[in-house]
């Protein structure tokens, strides 16, 4: 069986960093987000949006990852916002109960807004 891929874009957008999901987020992939976001932190990072767009699969392992960091995110003052999430993702998502802890939008512009003015 072949293993299936994941990778992780970052830029910076100056109101927040953005994470931009390509591929399959499973166990076995998780560990590569989950350091992702503990470097964001570790350089004063609180302001997150994930875009899912090219997300084509989450795991309950990978969504513990953004449960793993929420409270240090949200500590700091910052927030997790989704976007551009595929149906099969949001529908993982849903089943968790996901919607009612996090901000997921439709679009990248929409997430950012949720971040103007808090800077």
């Amino acid at each position: 069986m072949e293993s299936q891929s994941f990778s992780i874009d970052i830029e910076q957008d100056g109101i927040a960093h953005i994470l931009h999901l390509n591929g399959y987020l499973d166990a076995s992939t998780s560990h590569i987000l989950d350091e992702a976001i503990q470097q964001i932190l570790t350089h004063s990072g609180k302001n997150m949006v994930i875009d899912c767009a090219h997300l084509s699969y989450i795991s309950s392992a990978g969504l513990g990852i953004f449960m793993k960091h929420v409270n240090a995110v949200r500590s700091s003052g910052g927030d997790i916002v989704f976007c551009s999430m595929q149906k099969p993702v949001f529908t993982v998502f849903d089943l968790l109960g996901f919607p009612i802890l996090y901000k997921i939008v439709d679009d990248q512009s929409e997430a950012l807004s949720h971040y103007a003015g808090k800077e």
